[in-house]
């Protein structure tokens, strides 16, 4: 019997239960004290690292994560730091207009780690949030960190200028391309350039490589000189082409900020949860504003001409 407290179901997936993980992971999804209490319990445990991966669609993101999967099992630590024997994986897809719920189904394409008792590979829902991360996903990545993972996959279903917002909940984050994405300019416009640390030119056995990678360089050099210089690599996910090659690249970067720079990484991450979480109260408290009689009065003021919107929202919001 699967208990229903936060508290009793992080103890048993801390001893491995996923029926209990898969209930934690639900309760952050669906919101209110639920969601509450177990925010409250696994942000008491360290963060797992995180590995963001996103990119435009089509790009193979989930081909290459299923790769990505079986190296990172196989080498079991970051190069002697942080030695892992799991990998967690949350799929960011789209939210259902109907349900709310995810509809893309990217472990669909991981079908070869779907009975590995080392993988746990939940798909979530954005919730309409336009960044393609609902607020649920920072609380996901510290219930998996509760259950003893030390190492997190999230893939973004990329779509959208917004999706660049993975980066803030990431250590390293990968944007993944293909053969003729487009010009150097339309990445700057997405700004994927801002927010990867490394590059990935999947697909690479189609014509077009050298071009993307060039245009990707001459943005990287217009982009001034950074302590870390966002490598581009090339891999073909479904052959596992470059795949050992991205993993040395992530072991690099991890690296580069565990020297100095991971405590001042992790506290800009904490910084952008939290402002999340403002948001979303703030909005929450406007929502709750929007109704009831005083609002409906400031409405009839609005309409006899005796208010205007800025003085209707000062009376609305000193009354509250």
């Amino acid at each position: 019997m699967i208990p229903r407290e936060p508290a009793e179901l992080v103890a048993r997936a801390r001893e491995g239960s996923r029926t209990a993980l898969a209930r934690l992971l639900t309760y952050v999804e669906s919101g209110g004290s639920a969601q509450l209490a177990t925010a409250a319990l696994a942000y008491q445990a360290p963060s797992p690292y995180v590995i963001g991966i996103t990119g435009p669609p089509g790009a193979g993101k989930s081909t290459l994560t299923d790769q990505l999967i079986t190296t990172a099992l196989a080498k079991g630590s970051f190069d002697g730091m942080d030695a892992f024997d799991e990998v967690g994986v949350l799929c960011i897809d789209p939210s259902s207009p109907f349900t709310g719920g995810a509809i893309l189904g990217d472990r669909i394409r991981m079908q070869d780690h779907a009975t590995n008792e080392h993988v746990f590979i939940r798909s979530m829902a954005t919730r309409g949030h336009l960044g393609g991360l609902s607020l649920a996903v920072p609380d996901a990545v510290r219930v998996l960190g509760a259950a003893n993972f030390r190492l997190v996959l999230v893939e973004t279903v990329g779509v959208g200028q917004m999706e660049v917002e993975i980066a803030s909940a990431a250590d390293t984050t990968i944007v993944v391309t293909n053969p003729g994405w487009g010009d150097a300019m339309q990445a700057s416009k997405a700004g994927l350039l801002e927010v990867a640390d490394i590059f990935v030119i999947n697909k690479a056995d189609r014509a077009g490589v050298a071009e993307t990678r060039r245009d990707l360089e001459q943005m990287l050099d217009l982009g001034g000189e950074k302590e870390w210089r966002p490598l581009v690599l090339e891999t073909v996910a479904t052959t596992n082409a470059g795949t050992e090659e991205l993993w040395e690249a992530i072991v690099a970067h991890r690296t580069f900020i565990e020297h100095g720079r991971l405590d001042e990484h992790r506290r800009t991450r904490m910084r952008a949860e939290l402002d999340k979480v403002i948001t979303a109260m703030v909005r929450s408290r406007i929502g709750a504003l929007a109704h009831g009689a005083a609002y409906e009065d400031q409405i009839d003021a609005l309409l006899s001409g005796t208010t205007d919107p800025y003085r209707a929202a000062e009376t609305l919001l000193s009354e509250s």
